[in-house]
């Protein structure tokens, strides 16, 4: 499933590991299952359209890279994929959102109520799996994860619409709301590898960083991407009311008629000024600036493994930092 949707790019960097993610597929479509009919049919629809499933192959490329030769890291994967489909369910009701993956969001099609639940169905059927793995440091990783998770939800929802976001208070919600599961994920496939502390931690800190990375570009791709590509509208964050790094470069950066044209497109959600504010951080540094902070998070990714083993396992890790900047979609 992943590799027949998944772009040529990606393709290469989960050869290692594709008799792995059909595992984890498998076990995906198992524990989706439920007794109420609209669960399957909202499960089902955002599980089936794919994605990068970054999350789920750093559990798997860590674990392997660590010599694992179990098969609970397939489940811990499906736990983690679970989770982030969970996240995204409540995201896109939160912002309102119409298009995900090229495809209409869940609460576009089948309401905002319904998503949530389904979301809520989806964090709990993975508390029931990972408790199934039986290693009470697992359940610690992923509980907190959760729970910060949740924190920069929450975090990111105060920070709408406030044209005076610093770049340490964006930093922290994507620490918490996007780098936090890519650094659990990192986490678990070395873990049950019986990697050591060190070496968890170094796995963490890649996590963290690749997870940084990629939510950097995305905030660069929101301004310069094509919808085809990115499969979401491009100017989503615009409309959203969401300082992302881009417009607190140019917030701090700019002229003032270009604050005050972001100012009160960060206030209002104006979309209408979209192209405006596209050529204002382009023209001010803005986007280049937000690439040189995910390059130097992708930087510390590969750095945090330098140590590893050379393995194919390895090698796509590296390709992973990489693509994480050097990317489309």
């Amino acid at each position: 499933m992943v590799s027949a949707s998944a772009p040529s790019a990606q393709n290469l960097l989960i050869q290692p590991i594709a008799a792995d993610l059909n595992a984890v597929d498998t076990v995906i479509r198992q524990k989706l299952h439920s007794e109420v009919a609209l669960v399957n049919q909202i499960a089902d629809y955002i599980i089936s359209a794919g994605g990068k499933r970054i999350r789920p192959v750093l559990v798997l490329l860590m674990a392997n890279a660590y010599g694992y030769r179990g098969t609970d890291h397939h489940q811990l994967a499906a736990v983690v994929e679970f989770i982030h489909t969970a996240t995204l369910l409540h995201d896109d009701v939160v912002d309102e959102s119409s298009l995900r993956r090229g495809r209409k969001t869940a609460n576009a099609l089948f309401g905002n109520a319904a998503s949530v639940l389904v979301g809520d169905f989806l964090y709990s059927r993975a508390f029931q799996m990972m408790v199934s793995v039986g290693d009470i440091r697992i359940m610690q990783i992923l509980a907190d994860a959760t729970n910060v998770i949740a924190e920069g939800e929450v975090l990111q929802l105060l920070n709408m619409h406030d044209p005076d976001v610093s770049e340490e208070r964006y930093t922290q919600v994507i620490r918490s709301k996007t780098a936090k599961l890519f650094e659990a994920a990192a986490q678990l496939g070395t873990l049950i590898a019986g990697a050591s502390e060190e070496q968890i931690e170094a796995a963490a800190e890649y996590g963290r960083s690749l997870g940084t990375a990629f939510q950097l570009i995305d905030d660069v791709l929101d301004y310069s991407g094509q919808a085809d590509d990115i499969g979401k509208n491009v100017g989503d964050d615009l409309r959203e009311g969401k300082a992302t790094l881009p417009l607190i470069y140019l917030m701090e950066h700019g002229t003032a008629e270009q604050r005050e044209l972001v100012r009160s497109c960060i206030e209002n959600g104006d979309e209408q000024h979209f192209e405006a504010v596209l050529q204002a951080v382009t023209t001010s540094g803005a986007l280049d600036y937000t690439k040189r902070k995910a390059e130097e998070a992708s930087a510390r990714a590969t750095a945090s493994i330098a140590t590893l083993p050379d393995t194919p396992f390895k090698e796509a890790l590296l390709k992973l930092s990489a693509f994480a900047v050097h990317r489309n979609h």
